[in-house]
C-alpha cells in the first residue's frame, strides 16, 4: 500500500513563498513519475506540476510555470514543491500524486493522502 505524506501548508500573504514536502513509504520512490495537484472547492482538482523518477524533466502547468518548482531526493524518499510568488488563486488543498511509471505521462493515481492546505490572504 503506497503512502504519501503531504506537509509544508500554511497562511501566507500573496507574493509570499512556501515550500511543500511529500514523504512517500512502502515503495519504490525513485521507480515513479511524481505529482503535485490542488484541489479547490470551484475547480476541483488540477494537476500542477511533475518530475521523472530520476529527476531529470519536470513539467509544469501553465497557470504556475516560472513561479513554482518541482524537485525530488530520492534518498529521503521526499518530493518537494517551492511556491514563489504565490496568488490568491493558488490557495488550495495541495497533494502529492504518484505515476505508475518512471517517466511522466499525464496520469496519475488519485491522491490518497490528507493534502495540505496552502491559504494566500492578507
Amino acid at each position: 500500500e503506497v503512502e504519501l505524506v503531504e506537509s509544508g501548508g500554511g497562511l501566507v500573504q500573496p507574493g509570499g513563498s512556501l515550500r511543500l514536502s511529500c514523504t512517500a513509504s512502502t515503495l519504490r520512490f525513485d521507480r515513479y513519475a511524481m505529482n503535485w495537484v490542488r484541489r479547490t472547492p470551484g475547480k476541483g482538482l488540477r494537476w500542477v506540476a511533475a518530475i521523472d523518477a530520476n529527476g531529470e524533466n519536470t513539467y509544469y502547468a501553465d497557470f504556475v510555470e516560472g513561479r513554482f518548482t518541482i524537485s525530488r531526493d530520492n534518498a529521503k524518499n521526499t518530493l518537494y514543491l517551492q511556491m514563489t510568488s504565490l496568488k490568491s488563486e493558488d490557495a488550495a488543498v495541495y497533494y502529492c500524486a504518484l505515476t505508475d511509471a518512471p517517466s511522466y505521462s499525464g496520469s496519475f493515481r488519485s491522491p490518497g493522502g490528507q493534502g495540505t492546505q496552502v491559504t494566500i490572504s492578507s
